[in-house]
């Protein structure tokens, strides 16, 4: 047999192979575990000193954004909703400590981890929603949303910058994920005035978004699980703490962080289903 008929010999028992191994694989694939469609959040708030009164959220948005250059995304957000509570309610919002929240600013501290705009989200509901099964739901929401969004949508009344910003989906609520996608979309450095304006107006969507959120919530009209990540949910058939595997404890898309390997897809689901 001459050199060009034993490789193809060889390409055809590759490929051979590898599609029974597919089949083999598919054929031991788990279930996977579907996530609970949108349903009414009931909600009903505890006597609190942090009272809530429904906010415009165009309003709020454009509050957020002329706030961002005092102290960036996370004071931005969580001010745009905190200093109109302070005008309804007076104390104890007049006395909030907003410098404080500062430190959220580029993933806090500048680390790159979770985006200081939602950072600021969660806070505020944090704040005025008390029960902590309906906040990790909101949370979730609009971290999910998050994730999908084309963003930034904000146009201010008054740009601090004469700039447009290209729309991306982050596909990470991770600071630095985030900013570099849109990077290589919009084709400018994360330290440019273009990144920082593309910054500065996701924060006002951001403060939209979670105002919209506040407002639902107090009025009994707030659907949850409208964004929902598939990927997380088939990652967590095994990896979740139903799976047989149970390392994993999450909400977040895994895909920005994890690429699966050619083994993992070929034998994964074979050894998932062997296991005790």
């Amino acid at each position: 047999m001459d050199r060009r008929k034993a490789m193809k010999v060889a390409a055809g028992v590759i490929a051979g192979s590898g599609a029974g191994l597919f089949a083999l694989s598919k054929g031991f694939e788990p279930e996977t575990q579907i996530s609970a469609g949108s349903e009414k959040l009931d909600y009903m708030p505890a006597e609190s000193n942090w009272k809530y009164s429904r906010l415009d959220p165009v309003a709020t948005a454009e509050l957020a954004y002329d706030a961002y250059p005092e102290g960036s995304c996370m004071y931005a957000t969580v001010k745009s909703v905190v200093s109109q509570l302070a005008v309804i309610h007076g104390e104890p919002y007049v006395s909030f400590p907003m410098h404080m929240f500062k430190y959220g600013h580029g993933g806090v501290g500048g680390y790159g981890s979770v985006c200081g705009a939602l950072n600021g989200a969660a806070a505020v509901i944090g704040l005025v929603v008390t029960d902590k099964g309906t906040q990790d739901k909101m949370i979730a929401d609009i971290f999910q949303w998050y994730e999908k969004e084309p963003l930034p949508a904000h146009v201010p009344a008054i740009p601090g910058f004469d700039f447009i910003p290209v729309t991306s989906r982050s596909g990470s609520v991770l600071c630095h994920a985030s900013n570099t996608n849109w990077c290589k979309e919009a084709g400018f450095m994360v330290n440019s005035k273009e990144r920082k304006e593309r910054c500065r107006r996701l924060t006002g969507d951001v403060a939209k978004k979670v105002t919209t959120a506040l407002n639902e919530i107090h009025t009994n009209a707030y659907l949850t699980n409208a964004h929902g990540d598939d990927a997380s949910a088939t990652c967590l058939t095994c990896h979740g703490s139903e799976g047989k595997v149970s390392n994993t404890s999450v909400k977040m898309s895994c895909t920005s962080c994890h690429t699966e390997s050619l083994a993992h897809k070929v034998f994964a689901d074979i050894h998932y289903k062997m296991m005790k």
